[in-house]
């Protein structure tokens, strides 16, 4: 029994224990929310200008009083690109002194240049007067072929008309006719101006061959070699024309225009043998488009036959000299 009472008494001591000290605790708590909320308004008035403090700096960045500070920076950015404008114009000044400088430079290469062109554009007056030379002997050779040549005419009509060859014998007729003009002209040369003809003074600048041999001509005569070969071509596609006409056979070298081949042949520039053996090449050539009545070798354009310019090319072949 003394026990329990005991016991009861403890519990009793620890319980009103209890209570005393829960009170104590809930005054202890109930003052603190007193002071926070003194100190939340004391804290709420003091912050007010210290929140706008912080914010005005973040918030005011595009302010005008702020961007008036980058201006006057940006200034001092763009004198360092003062600098970088006075490069370019130094680097533009440097590469203008060679340019003034290749004028000069070239200069004394414009005077010289024409000096050996000069030199070279003119044979000596001895090589000229050689050629004038050569050039007189030869035209006296050829009015006496010409002679000769018409001479024949006459006997191989009389051939081509026992043979009926009456479109052949027609064609001969207009070659022999031509041929008379051509002699005239020949004749009235005597009096050619030789000094004012610049074949005679013009050196050499082609080369071609014939019949394994090679010989040196210059543009003017070269002139007269293509002249040789269109001549023949057309003088043979008429040839040849006639002969089919004719129903004769195939047969260039029985004709008269190519047995003469000087048609054309002022005399000029070239020998006669060289002019016969060009023109012969285009005639063989005119008398095959003719005879087959079509245009392989050549053309017939503005009222003249002529031969295409690759053949030509292939039968004269003239190289340049170098």
């Amino acid at each position: 029994m003394r026990v329990n009472i005991l016991n009861r008494t403890f519990v009793a001591a620890a319980v009103i224990g209890a209570v005393s000290l829960a009170g104590s605790g809930v005054t202890a708590y109930a003052q603190p929310p007193q002071q926070q909320e003194q100190k939340k308004s004391s804290e709420a008035q003091k912050p007010v200008p210290q929140k706008k403090k912080p914010q005005k700096p973040e918030e005011q960045k595009p302010s005008p009083g702020q961007q008036a500070k980058p201006q006057q920076q940006r200034p001092a950015q763009a004198q360092p690109q003062q600098p970088k404008q006075q490069r370019p114009a130094q680097a533009q000044a440097q590469p203008q002194q060679p340019k003034q400088q290749r004028p000069a430079q070239a200069q004394p290469q414009q005077p010289s240049q024409p000096q050996p062109r000069q030199a070279q554009g003119r044979l000596p007056q001895q090589q000229q007067q050689q050629r004038i030379g050569e050039q007189q002997q030869q035209l006296v050779q050829y009015r006496d072929q010409l002679n000769q040549q018409q001479g024949l005419a006459p006997q191989q009509g009389v051939e081509l008309q026992r043979q009926h060859r009456t479109a052949q014998y027609g064609f001969q007729q207009q070659y022999v006719a031509r041929l008379r003009e051509q002699q005239l002209s020949v004749q009235n040369s005597d009096t050619y101006n030789y000094g004012g003809d610049p074949y005679f003074y013009t050196p050499a600048s082609y080369r071609y061959s014939r019949n394994g041999r090679f010989f040196e001509t210059n543009e003017y005569g070269a002139t007269v070699l293509r002249q040789a070969v269109n001549d023949g071509y057309a003088e043979g596609f008429g040839v040849g024309q006639a002969d089919r006409q004719d129903r004769w056979a195939f047969n260039y070298a029985d004709s008269y225009a190519y047995q003469d081949g000087i048609y054309g042949y002022r005399g000029f520039y070239i020998g006669r043998d060289d002019y016969r053996y060009y023109f012969r090449q285009g005639f063989r050539r005119g008398y095959n488009d003719g005879y087959y009545g079509r245009y392989r070798y050549g053309v017939h354009a503005a009222g003249r036959y002529s031969v295409l310019g690759a053949v030509l090319s292939v039968i004269i072949n003239l190289q340049p000299l170098r």
